[in-house]
Order: C-alpha cells, then structure tokens, then sequence
C-alpha cells in the first residue's frame, strides 16, 4: 500500500469551535453539525487512511466574522496551535496559516510572523471573503509576499457572497462549493494574478472543480471581455496547466478522468477532507483512488505522495 501525503485536512481545536459557535456559525455552510476533532484522533484517522504527513488549514467560514481585531486575535491563536501539532508529533503535520481577510495588512502581518516564524507551507484563502474574491486588486501584495517567499497558496469553497442561505436549501458542501471554487478560480485566472505573480503556486481543491469540464467554453467566451482589437484575458486552459490540484472529495472516475486531459499530472496530489468528509467516507474515496485505472503506476504513486514531496520537502521526511 502506497502512504499518503494530504494536503487537504482540517483541524478544529476547542476554541476555533467556541469562535464558530460565538459567531452564530452552529451549522457552517449549511451542514448539520460542526465535526469532532482533536488530535489524537486526527492522527488515528491519518494512520487508517495510511497518511504520513497532512497539511492542516482551518476551513470555510476561516476566521473572520465581521470584527478585523477579532479575526487577528483568532487567526493567530490557530496558527500557533497548527505550529503546536507540528512540533508535537514531527513529520506528522505541516499547516497552511489562516489569515484575517478581508484585513490585508493584518493579513500581511500575519503571513509574516507565520511563515517566519512558525514554519507554515502557505497560507489558506477562502473562494471569497465577505465579497473579496480571489481576483480582487486588494489581494496583490498578499500574492506578491507569498510567491517571495515560496509559499503555497491552498484555496478552500466557503458559500457564495451572494446569500447567507445555501442555494435550494442544499447544504453548501453538495454543490456551492462546487461552483464557487470554479468562479472564484476563473476570477484569479482571468484577472491576471498568475501571469503577475509566476513565482505563486496555487493548489485548487476538489480536482478543480467544474473547471476541467468549462475550460474550453470559458476561452472560447474570452474575447467578449476585451475590446475589440485589444489581447483576451488570459486563458484558462492554459492556467490549468500551472495550478496544482488535490483529489478530496468524489473525483473518481468522472472528475479524476476530465482534470487527467487539462492538468499536468505532476500537479495532482492527494487530500482527504477530514474531518469535514467523515473517515468511513474517507476510506471509500481513498479505495477509488487506489483502484481506479485512471491512476496506473507510476502515477499513483506520484499523486498520492510523490508531487506533494516535491512541492513541500519538509512533509516528505514523515516516517
């Protein structure tokens, strides 16, 4: 059995879910509960999905509920907690530090202290916060610190700025999220931040999203967004190409088949969900990627371990 190395896990330590629960937040993103998390459990779950290492964010709704002060105080307390497992159990965990956005300069000082610091790989950004999506020009020095310092940009869904309420009464998870990592994605792309900012790597959850299936058609639309005469915005098939991408979630065999004919499979990588995708769930999703012959050797191997080894050296040293 080929070991793992995850770059989609989430942690929820007490007082992350005390701030939750302060916020209103019982049922984030329209779920039924907020799920149980501690550490000696994220690493029981970890050895039976056979991960060495897992990259740990906060997830959606991340830390900010309305108080900039508030969401400084919160987002550190969860990065120095991240840093605490790191250094409590090593080679088992790195983190993506959680920032204060909407707040850029708080979000400055607050990338800074953790990547130079407390060792986090990047930082994690939500598809939008309060209304700021990713394309956003408040967002570009936040860009422009990350790829100066070789850090990892991790995208994680929240629900759309548009409603509080999930579409249809759905919880958000089952298709917004969906659809708010491909148009916030397709924001990124076409507003140039890849082409500014070439040093930044950028990890796309859930195989991509809808973005391997619309790729073509988002290209094919680009010259409606310019005038005429003047160069499109920047392609999207061409940007899939340059992102990266985690497998959480149900990839296979649809998702997995449609992100192998537009991504460069050295950019693939494994990533659980836990503990948002209950473990049960997690060993199903794990056993389709094992089997699937979408992934034959050698590149089973490299999604599940070796791409995220190459992109984050410090997790390829877990034992």
């Amino acid at each position: 059995m080929t070991t793992r190395i995850d770059v989609h896990n989430h942690f929820v330590p007490d007082f992350y879910r005390d701030a939750l629960l302060a916020a209103g937040q019982q049922h984030p993103d329209g779920i039924a509960a907020i799920p149980a998390w501690d550490e000696h459990s994220a690493l029981r779950a970890m050895d039976e999905l056979d991960i060495t290492t897992a990259a740990l964010s906060i997830s959606s709704p991340g830390v900010h509920f309305g108080d900039h002060a508030a969401a400084g105080e919160l987002a550190r307390r969860c990065n120095n907690e991240a840093a605490r497992l790191a250094a409590a159990h090593p080679g088992r965990f790195g983190f993506f530090a959680s920032l204060p956005l909407p707040d850029v300069p708080g979000a400055l000082t607050e990338l800074d202290r953790a990547m130079g610091e407390l060792g986090a790989l990047g930082a994690v950004l939500e598809t939008n916060h309060h209304g700021q999506y990713l394309g956003d020009a408040a967002l570009e020095d936040l860009y422009a610190e990350l790829g100066r310092r070789g850090g990892v940009l991790f995208i994680h869904p929240t629900s759309p700025s548009c409603g509080a309420e999930p579409a249809l009464g759905y919880p958000s998870p089952m298709l917004e999220f969906i659809f708010e990592t491909t148009r916030s994605i397709t924001n990124l792309v076409l507003s140039g931040v890849l082409e500014r900012n070439p040093a930044l790597k950028v990890i796309v959850p859930h195989a991509g999203a809808v973005l391997p299936v619309l790729a073509n058609r988002i290209d094919l639309l680009l010259p409606l967004l310019s005038e005429p005469g003047a160069p499109p915005p920047p392609g999207m098939r061409d940007a899939l190409r340059t992102l990266y991408f985690d497998l959480a979630g149900a990839p296979v065999p649809e998702l997995l088949s449609a992100l192998l004919s537009v991504a460069d499979p050295t950019h693939i990588m494994y990533g659980s969900d836990w503990p948002f995708t209950p473990l049960a769930v997690c060993k199903t999703l794990a056993e389709r990627i094992d089997t699937t012959p979408l992934l034959a050797e050698p590149l089973r191997t490299a999604v599940l371990s070796e791409n995220a080894a190459k992109m984050f050296p410090s997790m390829a040293l877990a034992k």
